[in-house]
């Protein structure tokens, strides 16, 4: 919903110097951040923990797709462990925290503002945002603010573009796998206006997705190539701000057998607009996008030498949505209100083989007011917040929210309260999903899922170093889980409300720096399960990562590991996935202003692991290396 984009960053869109002309600077300890960007002149505090990756960060990551490289945050997972290189799209939502056990997205993903989950399903499709466009993301973990609305009960995370400037770049990549990626843009800017476009392919071979061990003749790789481009038209000048952009996506995916495939067809346009004064702000937003999603169903033999095309589906869907934001603020105290409203329609289309057909959709219409008061006072500062929201279903959800943040010397202190919820998106209303011989099923009776959270966290930040430690507690009702109802050769379920369920945990972070170097340990304990003891699937209790970068002069070295613990795959605590580790490797080197190099490795060592059981084991990506060169002028 449009509501989540209190958590929007604007692009800066003066005219500046193109970052790739100068050398990377060493990267530097950046002091806690207390507060989230609303637009360019407008920022607001929040009682949150909020992490912030900028382009050094994500540049010292590898991986084809942000997700990728965003696993470095624990608690950021999709759903099976699996890399949306290979993923179905569909199972590309995203979970923070632990919260959530089915590919539905519990978090809100912003693009420059703009909400960009998938309205049909609540998923994302990653490949739509290239990497090295972004000049930093941030997560905000929790619902610690009203403003958010639906898709956001487990947090948000937004997707900043770099600041416009007048340049051209191009950039090719090539690895294992026959793997070729090859990207370009360009932007010009005048005294009120730009104009910017970006696009990239990609084409990948990919990987067998099951052990060699069980292979058969009806396997093949995971494929997927895809094509992505946006274009952008701003205007600017000291007191308004007006972009419309317009992006589209065209991928095609091979899911591992024969005749297991899904494509995709995007398009979206999106605009916002801006007047600020000295004390306030109007902001309006809106969007429309209109996808149409194809994929095949089959059935596999035991010995997996037989397959049997068991449906063929299509998804045409359409969403419009729109926001006004009213923003005061005051010396001590600001003040967010606003509006929104947005409506899905959508139809699942299945033909069944080798006779039959189903039709199952809908429409969804939303729509609440918010607001949010923060007042300060000495080094204290307190939070208010409430959102009334019609969902949809003929219900209504009442979110209010409250906090505080202390701040002495280095040290800060925060807690907050908060309720929210998250409305059944038509897909896991009306529409029937398969994964190998695991068949889900939609449930037109689905209700709201809710979660009442606090967190308490304390954070520190010196010259060269940063600590944050955070403790946070999470009562979920009404989950919509896979619940299993049949098991054995083919296993069947359906997504249903469960039971109450609570997910507890600490997460911790610490950063250093050392000269050029820059050092960096996160972990999150999430221990997460439903009221009958049962964990909820697809959350590991432990996960950790670590990275050291060196940066200087034009070169960047970086390596991390990442490590999950076990996890379940299914609500009953049948299939267990195994914990794992990998090792993935960073290194660029700047050999003139305009031209760099760079080589990405992941999974560095080739370690197998597992990342679904349908119940066939399915693994996760072997070792992956790319290469390649960018120039910018």
């Amino acid at each position: 919903m449009f509501a989540c984009s209190f958590l929007i960053l604007s692009l800066p869109l003066y005219p500046q110097t193109p970052p790739a002309e100068d050398p990377p600077q060493p990267p530097k300890i950046s002091p806690v951040h207390t507060s989230i960007t609303v637009t360019e002149t407008i920022s607001a505090d929040a009682p949150a923990a909020i992490t912030v990756l900028d382009a050094n960060s994500i540049a010292a990551t590898p991986g084809v797709n942000l997700d990728d490289r965003l696993r470095a945050v624990p608690g950021f997972t999709l759903f099976r462990r699996t890399s949306s290189l290979v993923a179905n799209p569909t199972t590309q939502g995203v979970s923070l925290r632990g919260i959530g056990s089915s590919g539905a997205s519990r978090t809100l993903v912003l693009w420059d503002g703009i909400p960009e989950n998938d309205p049909f399903g609540g998923w994302v499709y990653w490949d739509r945002f290239a990497p090295a466009e972004l000049e930093r993301v941030e997560i905000s973990r929790g619902a610690s603010t009203s403003v958010f609305g639906d898709l956001a009960m487990g947090g948000a995370i937004d997707l900043i573009s770099r600041p416009l400037s007048s340049h051209f770049e191009l950039s090719y990549d090539g690895g294992n796998l026959n793997t070729h990626e090859l990207s370009g843009g360009a932007a010009h800017t005048w005294r009120h206006f730009a104009i910017s476009g970006f696009a990239r392919a990609f084409s990948t071979d990919g990987y067998f997705i099951v052990p060699k061990s069980v292979r058969g003749s009806i396997d093949t790789r995971a494929a997927v190539e895809f094509i992505a481009a946006n274009a952008r038209v701003d205007y600017f000048d000291n007191a308004n701000r007006l972009f419309v952009r317009f992006d589209m996506l065209g991928e095609g995916r091979a899911n591992g057998t024969i005749a297991q495939t899904n494509s995709t067809g995007l398009g979206a346009i999106a605009a916002h607009y801006s007047h600020a004064t000295t004390h306030d702000e109007i902001s309006v937003f809106g969007d429309y996008t209109s996808e149409k999603f194809r994929a095949g169903f089959s059935a596999i033999g035991a010995n997996r030498n037989s397959e049997r095309l068991t449906m063929l589906q299509t998804v045409p869907s359409d969403a419009i949505g729109a926001a006004a934001f009213w923003r005061h603020g005051e010396s001590r105290w600001h003040l967010l209100a606003g509006a929104d409203t947005q409506r899905v329609e959508g139809t699942s289309t299945d033909r069944l083989v080798p006779t039959g057909s189903r039709v199952g959709g809908g429409n969804i219409l939303q729509h609440g007011v918010f607001g949010q008061f923060d007042y300060r006072a000495g080094p204290a500062e307190f939070f208010f917040g409430a959102r009334h929201q019609f969902t949809g279903g003929g219900e209504t959800f009442f979110s209010p929210s409250a906090g505080f943040v202390i701040g002495r010397g280095r040290w800060r202190t925060r807690g907050s309260v908060y309720r929210a919820f998250r409305a059944p998106t038509l897909n896991e209303l009306y529409r029937e999903f398969r994964q190998g011989n695991t068949d889900t099923l939609p449930n037109p009776a689905l209700r709201p899922e809710t979660v009442f959270g606090a967190e308490m966290g304390f954070d520190f930040a010196g010259e060269s170093s940063r600590a944050s430690l955070t403790f946070y507690r999470n009562s979920l009702d009404s989950l919509i889980t896979n619940v299993t109802l049949q098991t054995g050769a083919n296993i069947v379920r359906q997504r249903q409300n469960a039971a109450v369920a609570l997910s507890r945990g600490i997460e911790a972070t610490l950063r250093r720096d050392f000269g050029p170097f820059h050092g960096e340990i996160s972990y999150l304990f999430a221990d997460s399960r439903f009221s009958t003891r049962f964990r909820i699937s697809q959350v590991p209790r432990n996960q950790g990562s670590g990275r050291l970068t060196y940066q200087r002069k034009g070169t960047l070295l970086s390596a991390g590991v990442r490590a999950f613990s076990l996890q379940f795959d299914d609500d009953l605590n049948l299939f267990a996935l195994p914990g794992f580790a990998t090792a993935q490797a960073e290194v660029s080197q700047q050999l003139t202003k305009q031209l760099t190099v760079r080589a990405g490795f992941e999974n560095l060592l080739d370690r197998q692991y597992i990342v679904a059981l349908t119940p066939t084991p399915n693994t996760g990506s072997p070792r992956l290396w790319r290469i390649g060169l960018r120039w910018m002028l």
